[in-house]
């Protein structure tokens, strides 16, 4: 599961949504995520689906990777199901005791693992077309009106920029720690769900020690580079709109409005 994880990574490519700027791309990732919560009608939902479908064929990257960064999130799917399904209250499909299952958490139950899906993919695209140094530039000059009231923008995009950029170390690092501990004898698979927690106790404690060395080694390395924040910084890269990111614009503007076209239509007569 820890090698199934995608957000974080990144995959060099030459296509539209690698050449596309990464102001574009953060901006449009958080417009398509607010569409997803609006969405009521499956068939606003089948559309999302072939959308994100069609966007990750365009970008490159293979099927077979976007699907595997799905796997991790099966559990949460199930566990956000299994609540949704036996807390919503509506008409009663089937009745044991206490336990009630009802159409409408049913229903509630499919959306919000489409939602997750959908989501889960939209944000793996964007780790996955776009470089750390790119999405830290992004996300600074996105950022950089607030700076005249005092929001430290440089440091925050720069947070975050790390904070993507070692989650596959670190998940590494945790494949690596658990194989080692299999090899002295660790079990991790059997047991009750205590029993496991417990046996993942040899896996934390060195992650974290680990964790910290990077830290300390990455802030040693920033120091001893002159690193003073974004101050009079300069980059050999300057961001720029362009045609790309105009093409990529409309994509996103056409299935908005098939999209506020199907939600009416299927509201209205159906």
């Amino acid at each position: 599961m820890i090698g199934n994880i995608t957000i974080g990574q990144y995959l060099p490519g030459e296509s539209l949504l690698h050449r596309a700027d990464p102001r574009t791309k953060i901006i449009l990732s958080l417009y398509y995520m607010i569409l997803i919560f609006i969405i009521k009608t499956y068939a606003g939902f089948a559309l999302a689906l072939l959308f994100i479908a069609a966007v990750t064929l365009l970008s490159g990257i293979p099927v077979k990777h976007t699907i595997k960064g799905l796997r991790p999130i099966i559990v949460i799917i199930i566990f956000t199901a299994m609540i949704n399904i036996f807390t919503t209250g509506g008409t009663t499909v089937f009745s044991f005791y206490f336990i009630k299952i009802t159409y409408e958490g049913i229903e509630l139950a499919a959306k919000m693992a489409l939602r997750l899906i959908l989501l889960v993919t939209g944000a793996s695209l964007l780790t996955l077309t776009t470089t750390p140094i790119s999405l830290t530039d992004g996300i600074e000059s996105l950022m950089k009106p607030l700076s005249r009231i005092g929001v430290p923008a440089h440091e925050i995009a720069m947070m975050m920029s790390i904070a993507l950029r070692f989650i596959p170390t670190l998940l590494d690092e945790a494949d690596k720690i658990m194989k080692a501990q299999s090899s002295r004898g660790a079990d991790f698979d059997t047991g009750n769900l205590v029993q496991k927690a417990k046996s993942f106790i040899p896996v934390l404690v060195p992650l974290f020690v680990s964790a910290f060395r990077r830290a300390d080694e990455l802030a040693t390395a920033m120091e001893a580079r002159c690193y003073r924040g974004g101050v009079g910084r300069t980059r050999m890269r300057q961001l720029r709109f362009g045609r790309t990111d105009f093409s990529v614009a409309a994509i996103i503007f056409l299935f908005t409005c098939v999209l506020a076209g199907l939600e009416i239509l299927f509201r209205v007569f159906v």
